[in-house]
């Protein structure tokens, strides 16, 4: 006992003795490394491994099917691979949109007078006093539902919180002496907002990106579920945890236990990524 705890001892020691940006510069490589890996089997397995084939049908987890088959035979890891995949596709989508959204609203809040802000000001409010998902939910379903309705979905309704902190950033930016400067020598707005304000926000935007991506693709799977998402048709995680609740009486754990603990692993790795970057990012935490 005493050998083989020296042993680990020796094996995490070269990581113990790291400082904070190594240990982070770490982390991150071996979190995209996994979520790497994820996509690409998302992207490479053969949809043969999730045809219908009822001479596998409800195996247990094995050497050949790591996670088991469902109740037709299909392979429930290329399946969970696959929904992952498509979940992360509809979460960058979304973020990207909502980020986009909370860019454009903060920067004018900030520079476009009173007015302006108090409208947008009380638009943030109206979004963040209405929870995610129910608005989510109406207005996917208002739109059809679907990839479309969800995605939509998600970009209406996660721009609030960051536009708060992209119009702080930028009211604070606008009264820097080299913002004054140029507007003295005549310098439009958009010079400005272009050259002066942007670079500063821009990183955080960056942590914004990665720090909606979890929430995006939980709440997506959280609508798929409850049959207000994505279409039954297609390998969306949250489809497969839908139908496996039916089979749980008959002792198939499989079915909801690995394609579950996937999608909080791809979670976390996600909001990992977004925790490291913001504490590389912040000024006041960098030089740790």
């Amino acid at each position: 006992m005493s050998s083989m705890m020296k042993m680990v001892k020796f094996s995490i020691q070269p990581f113990i003795s790291l400082n904070g940006r190594q240990r982070s510069f770490m982390t991150l490589v071996i979190v995209s490394l996994l979520l790497l890996c994820v996509i690409l089997g998302g992207l490479v397995l053969s949809n043969e491994r999730i045809a219908t084939d009822l001479g596998n049908r409800n195996l247990g987890p094995s050497l050949a099917h790591p996670f088991g088959t469902d109740w037709l035979g299909r392979d429930m890891l290329t399946r969970t691979l696959k929904g992952l995949t498509l979940s992360i596709g509809v979460g960058l989508t979304a973020a990207a949109a909502s980020v986009t959204i909370a860019l454009i609203l903060g920067m004018l809040a900030a520079t476009m007078g009173k007015v302006v802000d108090s409208i947008i000001s009380w638009l943030v409010d109206l979004f963040l006093s209405v929870p995610h998902l129910v608005m989510l939910m109406l207005i996917s379903f208002a739109l059809g539902g679907g990839i479309k309705g969800v995605v939509i979905g998600l970009a209406l309704t996660h721009w609030p919180s960051l536009t708060r902190v992209i119009r702080a950033e930028v009211m604070q930016l606008r009264s820097a002496e080299y913002v004054e400067v140029s507007k003295r020598l005549g310098k439009s707005r958009w010079f400005i907002g272009r050259k002066h304000l942007f670079p500063h926000v821009a990183p955080q935007l960056m942590v914004g990106l990665f720090l909606l991506f979890p929430h995006a693709i939980l709440h997506e799977a959280a609508i798929t579920f409850i049959g207000m998402g994505l279409s039954p048709h297609q390998p969306a995680i949250g489809i497969i945890l839908s139908e496996s609740m039916r089979y749980l009486s008959t002792e198939m754990w499989w079915l909801a236990i690995f394609p579950g603990l996937s999608l909080l692993l791809v979670v976390r790795s996600f909001d990992i990524i977004g925790e490291h970057l913001r504490s590389r990012l912040d000024p006041h935490r960098a030089h740790d």
